[in-house]
């Protein structure tokens, strides 16, 4: 039998690459709506659309739920600890350590995913002892697939991921990194 995974810290805060990975506040609410509340989210990711102040409520207690757990960890992505410019999430499975990513569209274009996928693949081996990260990505989200490449990230060769979200199918490719 399989113990269930040990919990995460109750607060994190992770330094490096010029950014300040930290845990959503609750004075964070009213800035998430301007961050996930676009079409290429709502596009890309499971996140709900519209993305209103009822979901990131909703989002900050989903969070609190799955790391109490020790499943999922969700991050601000931050330049100075302050505003959120975006998220970046950890989510441990059987197959192990996943990472995602979404900035906000006032925020891209200065590398914070690919940045804070470093910051928290080496979080995920130097703490959880992790040898391989891995990204779940749509080979057609061009922005997603530069990221995954600026971060280290290769194309693993195991079989697509196929389903449904909001009504649309998806494939997703499985993209790995292996750890030092």
């Amino acid at each position: 039998m399989q113990s269930a995974p040990s919990p995460f810290p109750a607060r994190i805060e992770l330094r490096g690459e010029g950014l300040v990975l930290r845990d959503w506040t609750e004075d964070d609410v009213p800035a998430m709506p301007a961050l996930f509340d676009h079409p290429d989210i709502a596009h890309w990711t499971p996140l709900v659309s519209p993305f209103d102040e009822a979901a990131a409520r909703a989002r900050l207690a989903r969070d609190r739920r799955l790391r109490g757990e020790g499943s999922v960890i969700l991050l601000a992505i931050t330049v100075d600890g302050g505003a959120p410019c975006g998220e970046v999430m950890l989510r441990r499975g059987e197959a192990g350590v996943e990472l995602g990513y979404a900035v906000g569209p006032a925020h891209r274009g200065r590398g914070l995913a690919a940045r804070a996928v470093r910051v928290l693949a080496a979080y995920a081996h130097e703490e959880l002892g992790a040898d391989r990260v891995v990204l779940e990505l749509e080979a057609e989200n061009a922005a997603s697939v530069a990221v995954a490449t600026r971060a280290g990230f290769r194309p693993l060769d195991v079989p697509l991921i196929e389903g449904e979200e909001k009504g649309r199918p998806y494939a997703l490719q499985t993209w790995g990194r292996n750890l030092p």
